[in-house]
């Protein structure tokens, strides 16, 4: 059976135009304060919970920054579900559909979503509402030949513009095959450091996963696709998230690089974190 990757991102602020092939990205987010999803691990893989904020260091361009505040607080989300209807994913489409409302069924009630689908191009399938029985009795769907998975990433991101929430999922059910965006991985590049995204993907080897790390999100890899979505809702909700207000005002739309550390509580041993590895300024 192929691969599956579903690709998570969490959005944390409006999202581009659809692009066309080729086109240069020139939405930069004017922040104030920068917000840094991230996730801290012991030595054995664990999640280390209940820190605080001294505990954190964030430096910009190697300057280091006054973290401001500290979060942990678990909020709805808006979900852009967007699914690959290419001949590739036939042999295990209903499948994925199946994890996908096992998902949406564990999460908060008050969660929204939406469900692209794309194919040669994207479609708006079910607009954006808490109602997840219009997923159970969607009707099958003819799948067809060529894949425009950039574009699908796109047309989500264009939705999640009017969602009801400011922490917006973005996930992607796919083989991985791009083989007919009008939109580079360029663009998607370009527009996920445009903005606080954190991706993370399941199960497939490839380009996607340079965004996964650029974000700060994480490559999961196993044979049960339930088991996988039940790790990425459990990595969301043990998630920090770190403001700080930049200290560089020039407004010029330069890639600033974000390092991160942790210090360890007393009686841990060495902590790992990860987050976002930097973001577009803002431009005049």
């Amino acid at each position: 059976m192929k691969r599956l990757c579903i690709v998570v991102a969490l959005l944390g602020c409006a999202a581009p135009s659809f692009a066309p092939r080729g086109a240069a990205q020139n939405l930069k987010v004017d922040v104030d304060l920068v917000l840094v999803n991230a996730t801290v691990t012991e030595r054995g893989g664990g999640y280390v919970i209940g820190l605080k904020k001294k505990d954190f260091h964030v430096w910009e361009d190697k300057v280091e920054q006054q973290v401001a505040s500290l979060s942990t607080e678990s909020v709805p989300i808006s979900v852009a579900i967007v699914f690959d209807i290419s001949y590739s994913m036939q042999s295990f489409g209903a499948y994925a559909r199946q994890a996908v409302l096992t998902f949406l069924r564990a999460s908060n009630p008050e969660d929204e979503y939406c469900l692209i689908l794309f194919s040669d191009k994207p479609r708006v399938q079910i607009d954006l509402t808490k109602d997840i029985s219009k997923v159970e009795q969607l009707p099958f769907i003819p799948y067809e030949a060529v894949t425009a998975l950039y574009d699908g990433v796109y047309l989500g991101m264009e939705t999640l513009k009017k969602a009801s929430y400011p922490k917006r999922a973005l996930i992607v059910v796919t083989d991985g095959g791009e083989t007919h965006s009008r939109s580079t991985f360029s663009n998607l590049k370009d527009s996920v450091g445009e903005q606080n995204v954190q991706i993370f993907s399941i199960g497939v080897e490839g380009r996607i996963n340079d965004i996964v790390q650029m974000t700060g999100g994480y490559a999961f890899h196993g044979a049960s696709l339930d088991g996988l979505f039940e790790k990425i809702a459990i990595e969301l909700k043990n998630e920090y998230v770190i403001g700080y207000h930049s200290t560089n005002q020039t407004k010029n739309g330069k890639w600033r690089k974000i390092e991160l550390k942790v210090d360890p509580p007393p009686g841990l041993s060495k902590l790992s974190i990860r987050g976002k590895t930097g973001y577009h300024a803002a431009a005049q």
